[in-house]
């Protein structure tokens, strides 16, 4: 019985730091994540989810507490994620139409528009890739 109550403590243990390392989601209002990525002049990385979608749990679980896809996303990006079926989400799904879960926005905060946008399960390295491609795309518009 002790043997079970370790590795259940370890386990806990090791995905709360795993979370510790990978893309940091802001825990905030829509409005207040457009502060401060207009403050930060950064985009918005927007994850819009539901709660039964299983490839959103998937890259929940095995994407975003990826260290290196965390460093990147966390230096360039204000992160959030939005349950389109609560709170704010049914409303953002009428700004930011929604063709099947998971989608992945970037949003320009100044404009409000998508520069970029990817549906469906990404790995670390895919979303890497997208992540590089729209800063491409906003050092572009510059």
């Amino acid at each position: 019985m002790k043997n079970i109550v370790v590795l259940v403590l370890l386990g806990l243990s090791a995905s709360a730091f795993s979370q510790e390392s990978g893309i940091k989601f802001e825990k905030t209002s829509w409005n207040q994540a457009l502060q401060k990525a207009k403050a930060e002049n950064k985009i918005i990385f927007m994850d819009a989810y539901t709660s039964w979608c299983g490839p959103c749990k998937s890259m929940q679980a095995r994407v975003f507490p990826d260290k290196k896809v965390g460093e990147f996303f966390n230096d360039n990006f204000v992160n959030v994620k939005i349950d389109m079926e609560q709170g704010e989400g049914p409303a953002l799904g009428m700004k930011y139409p929604v063709r099947g879960y998971p989608t992945l926005f970037f949003i320009d905060p100044k404009s409000g528009k998508i520069v970029n946008q990817a549906l469906g399960y990404k790995s670390t390295e895919q979303l890497i890739q997208i992540g590089e491609q729209t800063q491409q795309k906003k050092k572009s518009s510059i």
